[in-house]
């Protein structure tokens, strides 16, 4: 069987993509280890639009229920299963998985990525209790804490602004000079609640029930110094999960997915990707989701209208 579309993960960018392409009556296969993505690890998701308030697991189970309501004669879903490598051309694309092989004339790469961990001790101990890789879904936990952002990164300086709004001060740890935008910079640091360090690095978390510190060194030598933190906001990069595309598209040089913003599509005609994947700026639940809905429109009208 040929399927006109197949949908390579289970994030809100596929999630999105699989309940539109069913509406529009596309033969369509999902692929994905589990339905939900990253937003699953969140304690509380608060920006996901029209739930006030939500666990990242009830937040998943959500997206699966709408999901699978769907499910039926143009939308197959294959959970607890993994893509290894994506291969073919245009109108005929081979979608190789851990469990078989499926053939469709187009595919959006929806499959995400994780958060590159922080690894000090304490780090692993306290996830989930003060230690977060998420702050649009967490940040507002903190509000009135001292919070650490670690990351010296456009990633790092724009959590760091939205602890701003609402933590009792953030101090923002770079293992380098700034590597964010010098214009971002300078705002954030201009804010009187925000201090920034250069050149160390976080060596342990302490905590009792929860986070209550963390302790940085400089690069350089020297005594540890150990802050008051209630949330430590980890921010040290992103791991695409792109190796089953790789030597088909073009990938940026952290392999993030190239694409074009106006539709989606990637360096490969008949391939489009969406979500944390590619090298969009912004990753949030919303814009991936929003994302999915676009490449899934401009897939529909490959299909049909071009």
């Amino acid at each position: 069987m040929q399927y006109d579309l197949a949908i390579v993960g289970g994030g809100p960018a596929g999630v999105s993509a699989g309940i539109y392409a069913a509406r529009k009556k596309l033969k369509t296969v999902l692929i994905a280890e589990m339905i939900g993505g990253q937003s699953t690890d969140s304690m509380g998701v608060e920006n996901w639009v029209g739930v006030e308030k939500i666990e990242g697991p009830a937040l998943a189970s959500m997206m699966e229920k709408h999901l699978r309501a769907y499910e039926g004669e143009m939308l197959e879903l294959k959970t607890g299963d993994r893509v290894t490598k994506v291969s073919g051309t245009e109108g005929n694309f081979s979608v190789e998985t851990t469990n078989g092989t499926y053939q469709a004339k187009t595919v959006l790469m929806a499959s995400g990525g994780s958060r590159r961990k922080l690894e000090v001790p304490g780090a692993a101990q306290y996830e989930h209790k003060g230690v977060t890789y998420c702050a649009s879904c967490d940040g507002p936990i903190f509000a009135g804490q001292d919070t650490v952002v670690i990351g010296g990164g456009n990633a790092g300086f724009e959590t760091a602004a939205q602890l701003l709004a609402y933590a009792k001060s953030v101090t923002l740890l770079s293992r380098s000079e700034y590597r964010a935008d010098p214009v971002t910079v300078e705002k954030v640091l201009a804010h009187p609640n925000m201090k920034g360090i250069i050149n160390v690095e976080p060596v342990e978390v302490k905590g009792e029930k929860f986070v209550t510190s963390l302790v940085y060194r400089s690069k350089d030598g020297g005594e540890p110094v150990e802050i008051p933190a209630g949330g430590i906001f980890v921010e040290i990069g992103m791991l695409p999960s792109t190796d089953y595309a790789k030597g088909l598209i073009e990938l940026d040089a952290v392999g993030r997915v190239v694409t074009n913003p106006k539709n989606q599509q990637t360096s490969v005609p008949g391939i489009w990707a969406a979500g944390d994947c590619t090298d969009e700026l912004y990753h949030q639940n919303n814009i991936a989701a929003g994302d999915g809905v676009k490449a899934l429109e401009d897939i529909y009208m490959h299909l049909h209208a071009r």
